[in-house]
């Protein structure tokens, strides 16, 4: 007589049932990895200006500027491209290339290659207090010798959110923020401007900043559903289509992106870029994915007719 055998884990359920329901966990688990990543939006921090009265040995917007930076890269929402120094460095680097005063070859800087950013994060520092207090517990950052004992650190400011394409400000907050742990009291060493964020993060000017950074970027993340995350077709040929987005950005296989064009709303009087309207063309389905770019396919969500896109049209997505 032929038995067959049901498997029973030490609860009761039958194993194939269990197994079923890690699998749905693990696929919940990746689709909400999925949704906390989500698109990432390319944003340039200017320098945030100083008017908070400060001066110490060490400028207080390099600072803020590269702890907030540091905090943006790690939100997973955010790409920060390079300083405004920094990039004119490279700009005037690409010139001097062109010029043709310096032999050109493979390895020569070209132009047009720069990633643009789609929003901008500035504001000033308006009060700042280190906690300075005695003599205690030493460190050093770029070269500034640091002793910590008692005090509270303290940090206020205002940062704007930017949108690079029309120049209006997306939306401003004042942010607050104190540490009361330890001072610190500042010393020269002559050892000159060495050290890294990990370091200034350790001193308690580091750990304020970098909460108040945390408020910011909280901010900026309810900011994005009014930021709509752009790319654009780079090449389109049948249903082999190119945009200029790809891992870098958050973009995955199976993604399903709008294409279309933008449609400049501008003050008849005044010529003023007011806002811009995207029209929808149709869809893009995403099929492989590289650090830059992305592979699509036209796609028909409703089944219809799928739209076939041109290069140099916008691609989007609204939160």
């Amino acid at each position: 007589m032929f038995c067959r055998a049901r498997w029973r884990s030490a609860s009761g359920l039958p194993v194939v049932a269990r197994l079923a329901g890690i699998c749905l966990a693990m696929l919940c688990l990746v689709a909400e990895a999925r949704a906390q990543g989500g698109l990432r939006y390319t944003v340039q921090v200017i320098e945030f200006e100083n008017r908070a009265g400060y001066s110490a040995q060490w400028n207080l917007g390099n600072a803020w500027e590269a702890v907030l930076t540091e905090r943006l890269n790690q939100s997973g929402h955010f790409i920060v491209i390079a300083t405004s120094d920094m990039r004119n460095s490279a700009m005037a680097e690409q010139d001097l290339a062109q010029s043709g005063r310096v032999v050109s070859g493979d390895k020569t800087p070209q132009t047009g290659l720069m990633t643009p950013a789609q929003v901008i994060v500035k504001g000033t520092i308006d009060s700042f207090e280190d906690g300075t207090s005695g003599e205690g517990t030493k460190a050093r950052y770029k070269g500034i010798g640091l002793s910590f004992k008692g005090g509270t650190s303290v940090i206020a400011g205002t940062v704007s959110f930017v949108d690079v394409t029309t120049g209006q400000e997306i939306a401003s907050h004042r942010f607050e923020e104190k540490v009361k742990e330890r001072g610190v009291k500042l010393s020269v060493d002559d050892m000159g401007f060495s050290g890294d964020v990990d370091s200034f993060k350790k001193t308690p000017a580091g750990r304020v900043m970098a909460k108040a950074c945390d408020n910011v970027i909280a901010f900026l993340k309810e900011q994005l559903p009014s930021v709509i995350w752009r790319g654009k077709v780079v090449k389109a040929s049948g249903d082999r289509i190119i945009i200029n987005r790809g891992t870098r950005e958050g973009v995955a296989e199976g993604d399903v992106l709008k294409v279309g064009y933008m449609e400049e709303i501008r003050d008849p009087d005044t010529g003023e870029l007011l806002d811009l309207d995207l029209v929808t063309k149709g869809s893009l389905r995403v099929v492989r994915v590289k650090e830059k770019i992305s592979y699509c396919e036209p796609f028909a969500p409703d089944g219809g007719k799928r739209y076939q896109p041109k290069t140099g049209q916008t691609v989007f997505h609204r939160n």
